[in-house]
């Protein structure tokens, strides 16, 4: 009767503590990082019979939870890229929109189709110049637009290197927490649970490998083979500019670099040590995808202003003085193409809003006087050369002569396919990362699993609360005898 006893109140405690873990399980279903657990039991070896509980085991697929991470990764830097290509196509404008590049210089060729054939109209000529001034304002708001994404890109990367330190130092700190407390006896799940967490926080930033070391440790590694954390964390250091301009660069020294303790960090190229994520997502924004995109507005500049600088195009001015469009007031040089979108300008000598004369679209630049009222010569040939086909400055949109309306378009359709492509991407990513998700949360906790499993703990219980009850009965009469 002692034995059935001292078996029955094993069979009790081993209920009870399954009982709660199962109780856990379902109470942490949803909880982001948690991982299933189950009771251990053995066959009591000390007193030879009975049960004796062995531990909480937690389960938990390293190949799975690897995979998912790679597609968190991803999405994370496919939502980046996709953010700022939508961004910038808002920035150019699409076709339809009247307040796009395209349509801009529309509406200033179809000012100057209007005024040659009213030349003597003083307010078809002022149209002219609105029309002229708006296209390069446009060419200015889409340049300044593109420059505040590059700085917000930047100030990103600040950010995103404290929350990299700081998750870094606290997984360091969780490092050395878990093999105490497990040495003290008690369960360290719960750690174990929130340090997966902060890994995959550091995983959507920068892409991780994660190797286990002794007493429930890790080590972890980026794909590029920077040491991030082996015993000691490692600390990144970079330098928020702020207000960024098109001619800044790591390579010139204006813009920072990334640093892992004092040493360049790769961050681009097929040998970059950061490879996926969202830190490298910025990184090609700031240093990559804005300086492309702002060399497709400076050629777009420098064609508007070189067409109108043509010798011949205007008798009147000398080859000293600036064309219709000018580079922040004068004539376009070659030695300072950058940033030449957010300079370009109208000429404020025909300008009537700034204290110009729009006569001198009529009768040309360097015209003493109006003229013939009558005399539409100068309006067609700016017309004409604004739709003459030349070459294109490094040949960005294709090596064949171009009008100046084909280039806008050019620029406005690389534009849109970008925006599409990257969009498709995000949303590959996204369905990507979801399955992946789907598939670990599969191996993770089935709360119908874990009531049936609370009911087979409920009949062991009872039935081991039996045991005790007749074995108590059997001791009364005993007793009795």
């Amino acid at each position: 009767m002692s034995t059935a006893l001292n078996n029955a109140l094993g069979g009790l405690t081993a209920a009870s503590r399954g009982a709660a873990v199962v109780s856990g399980n379902v109470a942490n279903a949803l909880t982001p990082g948690y991982a299933r657990r189950s009771l251990e039991l053995a066959t009591n070896t000390i007193a030879g019979h009975g049960v004796r509980t062995v531990g909480v085991v937690r389960h938990h697929d390293p190949v799975l939870t690897a995979n998912r991470r790679e597609t968190d990764a991803d999405l994370a830097r496919q939502s980046a890229i996709s953010d700022f290509h939508t961004r910038l196509e808002g920035l150019v404008g699409s076709a339809d929109q009247s307040t796009s590049l395209a349509t801009r210089l529309a509406d200033f060729d179809n000012s100057l189709i209007t005024a040659a054939s009213l030349p003597d109209s003083t307010q078809r000529l002022d149209q002219v110049a609105r029309a002229g001034r708006g296209l390069s304002t446009s060419l200015n708001v889409a340049s300044e637009g593109l420059r505040q994404l590059r700085s917000d890109s930047d100030r990103t990367i600040g950010k995103q290197v404290q929350t990299l330190n700081q998750t870094l130092h606290d997984i360091e700190k969780l490092n050395a927490k878990i093999p105490a407390i497990k040495n003290a006896g008690s369960d360290i799940g719960a750690l174990l649970d929130q340090r997966q967490v902060l890994i995959d926080q550091l995983n959507t930033l920068v892409p991780v490998n994660v190797v286990p070391r002794s007493n429930d440790q890790v080590s972890i590694y980026s794909d590029g083979g920077l040491i991030l954390l082996e015993g000691k964390a490692a600390e990144f250091s970079f330098s928020v500019t702020g207000d960024t301009k098109p001619h800044m660069t790591v390579a010139n020294g204006l813009l920072s670099g990334l640093e892992m303790n004092g040493n360049p960090v790769r961050t681009s190229g097929d040998n970059a040590q950061i490879r996926g994520g969202a830190l490298m997502a910025q990184f090609e924004i700031r240093d990559a995808l804005t300086l492309d995109a702002q060399v497709n507005l400076d050629t777009l500049a420098r064609d508007l202003i070189e067409r109108f600088e043509t010798p011949g195009v205007d008798p009147t001015a000398s080859a000293t003085d600036p064309g219709l469009f000018t580079d922040g007031g004068g004539r376009f040089d070659t030695t300072a193409v950058t940033g030449l979108a957010s300079r370009v300008s109208l000429n404020d000598i025909v300008d009537p809003d700034t204290g110009g004369d729009s006569w001198r679209l009529r009768a040309g630049l360097g015209a003493a006087t109006p003229g013939d009222p009558g005399d539409a010569t100068q309006l067609r040939a700016f017309g004409a050369v604004l739709n003459d086909a030349r070459p294109v400055a490094g040949a960005i949109f294709g090596t064949g002569n171009m009008r100046a309306a084909e280039i806008t378009e050019a620029l406005l359709s690389r534009a849109g396919a970008d925006a599409h492509t990257a969009d498709a991407r995000k949303v590959f990513a996204s369905g990507a990362q979801i399955e992946m998700t789907k598939i670990e949360a599969e191996q993770g906790v089935d709360t119908d699993q874990e009531l049936q499993r609370l009911m087979q703990i409920e009949k062991i219980y009872a039935a081991n609360a039996r045991l005790i009850s007749v074995v108590d009965e059997l001791m009364d009469t005993l007793l009795r005898l």
